[in-house]
């Protein structure tokens, strides 16, 4: 029996001190909710939760330039509908100027209205959609994943010679010839027209497509995330328990090594 080195009362101190160190992981698991309080619980976890997180927040990005870019393509075809309207009526009045009961008089007056409709159709030409040109014809390219990947979104062109064939200036109905020719341009018009809503309609398509495969891709990432860095609360709770117990009974039995020494008295009295 020694005195100096108290081998009992050292051995209680690392282990009560191991047992308050995962104690304290522990509790600090449980109250953050995450399962890596410190780099060191989970060295490649952490890396990979690390790449998985930034690139979360790029998928987040990636998605709100898809929606942008749909909204975008929606606003060309609710400009684009109004137009089709435009024309329907173009077309109908160059028939109505051909009626060999009207006079010039009249076709003057239907004249008045088909070129009203021509300076609406060159009116939307010129809008945007955040200062970007709704109809100058000019792709975009947007970006459709986390790792920078783009989709040419076609343009729209207003300014088209289809188009301005029939609502340029020299286009008119009053006269019966005149009619004739306008409707030709007019029928060329709704013809481009309707290829360049398909388009439209083909893009929103596309990006909404590809949006859905965002969502699922972010959701399986995050997933992933979770797996890592998450805490298991029931599983956790468990070793919360243990440790605390293993603390309680290390402070009791380091008291007990520390008193052992004692004993020495009674072999001095």
């Amino acid at each position: 029996m020694v005195i100096n080195t108290n081998m009992s009362a050292q051995s209680s101190a690392r282990l009560l001190m191991e047992s308050s160190s995962n104690l304290s992981k522990s509790l600090a698991r449980l109250s953050s909710g995450s399962k890596i309080v410190s780099p060191e619980d989970d060295v490649a976890g952490q890396a990979v939760a690390t790449r998985f997180e930034a690139q979360l927040s790029r998928i987040d990005a990636a998605s709100s330039n898809l929606g942008n870019a749909i909204s975008f393509s929606q606003t060309q075809d609710g400009f684009l509908d109004k137009v089709a309207g435009a024309l329907n009526r173009m077309s109908e009045l160059t028939i109505l100027a051909q009626d060999a009961t009207k006079s010039d008089t009249d076709r003057g007056l239907y004249n008045e209205e088909f070129t009203t409709l021509a300076n609406y159709i060159t009116d939307l030409a010129t809008k945007d959609f955040n200062g970007v040109s709704l109809f100058d014809g000019a792709a975009l390219d947007v970006t459709i994943d986390s790792e920078g990947n783009t989709f040419s979104m076609t343009g729209i062109d207003l300014s088209a010679a289809t188009y301005t064939n029939a609502i340029g200036t020299g286009v008119d109905v009053l006269t019966v010839g005149n009619a004739g020719l306008a409707l030709d341009a007019v029928k060329a018009a709704i013809n481009q027209l309707s290829a360049d809503r398909a388009g439209i309609g083909a893009n929103v398509s596309r990006l909404t497509s590809t949006a859905d495969q965002l969502g699922v891709l972010k959701d399986n990432l995050t997933s992933a995330k979770s797996r890592i860095t998450d805490v298991d609360v029931a599983d956790e709770s468990t070793q919360y328990a243990r440790f605390n117990i293993l603390v309680q009974a290390g402070t009791a039995m380091l008291a007990q090594a520390n008193s052992m020494p004692q004993s020495v008295l009674k072999l001095l009295s």
